[in-house]
């Protein structure tokens, strides 16, 4: 993990909002729904530190960030606490107060994070100092698939376009210089070094990652993958040629299963002669359960749309990279039927862990 780096200065911005920054945080109070938020994941930080601080609204793009960052002073927090979804939670007014505070605030672009939009609402409104990190900026998105109903998908989509562009990792290398060029502008005097660390990262972490799944997914039989999750994968689909039937047709992780979600589900792996499905890690079991006793699925695996992390995960330190290799990719070997689950496990107690696995 990032290296913190301490150097000194005069008065920061954060020392004097921390003194008056109370009237700003009044703009944002209606955020608040969770008794309490802390700012843990991954983070390297202590409140002490007087070098630049940039924080980010969903875990992806907080590894991102402490990569491009790597030797530089700059430090930077991961906004979501350790266990939860990206979409579909509310932070109370302590994780508002830390994005005022921070130099930079890295988001996913407007219409995907409510609380997110908020946030940079008040910071434009009044006057905060808070850079802005579009890590969306210049990205072509897909359409939603045809299915969706825009009042039920629970999170926003920007013009009927779905926002999960970064499980393409040709699309996730555009976002790495968003923030590359966004770091700079805030700390110019280590531009050059932001810069060739999002290079050194986009060449040697999301071209291998990109590599990898095109050769899972070329070297596949079938061309289905049955989730039992929200519908967050399609950017997958669409790069490598494969159908993604998510269960719940909606954006949100937290959708309703619908007893008609379930007879679909019922068809396909009926149709498909569907042994394996895949499983949203931060969702709801119940439903691969239900596949489970009710088909010929004999089993459930975990994929994730890097959209949170397990306490395991941040003890190891795991990025984007790492939960690349050890949940999505086995995962898909195992649905699409090129490994047995014995064969795609990355360590032996993968398999204990993973199969049929219970929720957080």
């Amino acid at each position: 993990m990032t290296t913190k780096i301490h150097y000194e200065r005069a008065v920061t911005r954060r020392d004097a909002l921390r003194a008056g920054g109370a009237a700003v945080l009044a703009g944002l109070a209606g955020c608040t729904a969770l008794p309490s938020a802390p700012v843990e994941v991954g983070s390297d930080s202590d409140d002490g530190s007087d070098g630049p601080v940039a924080v980010a609204s969903f875990f992806s793009f907080f590894d991102f960030g402490r990569q491009i960052a790597d030797g530089t002073p700059l430090t930077v927090e991961n906004l979501v606490p350790t266990g939860l979804h990206g979409h579909g939670w509310e932070p109370n007014a302590s994780i508002t107060q830390r994005i005022i505070e921070a130099d930079a605030f890295i988001h996913v672009g407007e219409d995907f994070q409510p609380w997110a939009d908020r946030a940079i609402q008040t910071i434009k409104g009044d006057d905060v100092e808070t850079a802005l990190i579009n890590v969306r900026k210049g990205i072509d998105l897909v359409d939603l698939a045809a299915s969706l109903d825009r009042e039920e998908e629970g999170v926003g989509a920007q013009r009927g376009k779905d926002p999960h562009f970064w499980l393409d990792p040709r699309r996730a290398k555009q976002s790495v210089d968003n923030i590359a060029d966004g770091f700079a502008q805030i700390v110019p005097e280590h531009a050059d070094t932001f810069r060739e660390n999002a290079k050194t990262y986009r060449s040697e972490v999301l071209d291998r990652i990109d590599s990898d799944y095109q050769t899972i997914f070329d070297r596949a039989e079938r061309d289905i993958v049955q989730l039992a999750a929200h519908n967050a994968f399609q950017y997958i689909g669409v790069r490598y040629g494969v159908r993604m039937r998510p269960l719940v047709t909606n954006l949100a992780a937290s959708g309703d299963v619908k007893p008609a979600d379930i007879h679909e589900a019922e068809r396909v792996i009926r149709e498909n002669d569907i042994q394996y499905i895949a499983n949203g890690v931060f969702e709801s079991q119940r439903p691969a359960q239900q596949l489970v006793r009710e088909t010929a699925v004999e089993a459930y695996f975990p994929v994730t749309p890097y959209a949170g992390v397990r306490k395991e995960w941040v003890e190891e330190n795991w990025g984007y990279e790492e939960i690349a290799y050890n949940i999505n990719m086995p995962t898909f070997e195992i649905v699409l039927g090129n490994k047995t689950p014995e064969d795609a496990a990355p360590s032996e107690d993968w398999l204990e862990q993973w199969r049929n696995f219970e929720p957080i």
